[in-house]
């Protein structure tokens, strides 16, 4: 792979699970980075902001800055100030990223009548009530976002679900298509290629979810590689639809091998 002139690498599931690093994967970040290539980690992780995770994963070990951190929440804040300035938002979410949804218009409470409708992570706050609530707005016209589709994760007490299984049920319900931020978005892609300064031909993308990280990078140019951890299942290696991974490796201390890196 000597074209390669930058990497992408998922975090959940591929750096850690629960947050605690996977075996070989400090050491496979740092030889990335000791070989000079540019690294952007690519999260549709909505629980913790860009800082905090960026302290989580330094304080383990990995040779990581806010900077190198890209996240759905922050990709939808920016889609929010570009194309709905002065839009009032309801936010479905579980976990604090108000900091990186800065300028966006949150409102809560009785009486909101939200313009638009924005789906986080999954988690307590995904009731019956909330989500009738939400289901209440898009009849009434709100536009949905939704800052990814993930439909499950792999946390240290197993696979759980995620928004994507309720996103599905209210885009069938209220007849409507979220606009979605976070991977596979191309434009989530191209922030991160943007950030590296390298184009999608020059660049491999590393994740444990065949659809949103792989296929869809692969979608949009860059290399896919699958990695064996995570929320990986066996049939992840069939593909989706004829798409199959172009390389599958059991971990992330095998990709500095498999970049030629030593």
């Amino acid at each position: 792979m000597d074209t390669v002139r930058g990497v992408l690498i998922d975090i959940d599931g591929v750096l850690t699970v629960s947050w605690e690093p996977l075996d070989g994967a400090v050491d496979a970040l740092r030889a990335i980075r000791d070989a000079g290539l540019p690294v952007a980690l690519v999260t549709n992780t909505t629980s913790r902001t860009r800082r905090r995770i960026a302290a989580t994963l330094a304080d383990a070990g990995f040779p990581v800055s806010r900077q190198d951190v890209l996240t759905a929440p922050a990709a939808t804040a920016a889609y929010l100030r570009e194309h709905r300035p002065d839009a009032t938002c309801l936010l479905l979410n579980s976990g604090d990223v108000d900091e990186d949804l800065e300028g966006v218009r949150i409102v809560s409470g009785p009486g909101a009548e939200p313009d638009v409708v924005v789906l986080g992570g999954a988690g307590p706050e995904f009731g019956y009530e909330a989500l009738n609530d939400v289901f209440g707005h898009l009849q009434r016209g709100a536009e949905l976002i939704a800052m990814h589709r993930n439909l499950f994760w792999r946390t240290d007490a197993g696979m759980q679900l995620d928004s994507g299984a309720f996103l599905l049920g209210l885009e069938r319900a209220a007849g409507t298509e979220a606009v979605v931020l976070g991977k596979p978005a191309e434009a989530f892609f191209a922030a991160a290629l943007r950030s590296l300064g390298v184009s999608a031909g020059e660049a491999v993308m590393i994740g444990d979810d065949v659809e949103s990280d792989v296929l869809g990078a692969q979608a949009h140019g860059l290399t896919g590689v699958l990695v064996r951890t995570g929320k990986f299942r066996p049939d992840a290696e069939d593909g989706i639809d004829g798409h199959r991974p172009q390389h599958v490796v059991d971990s992330i201390a095998d990709v500095p091998g498999l970049l030629g890196l030593g």
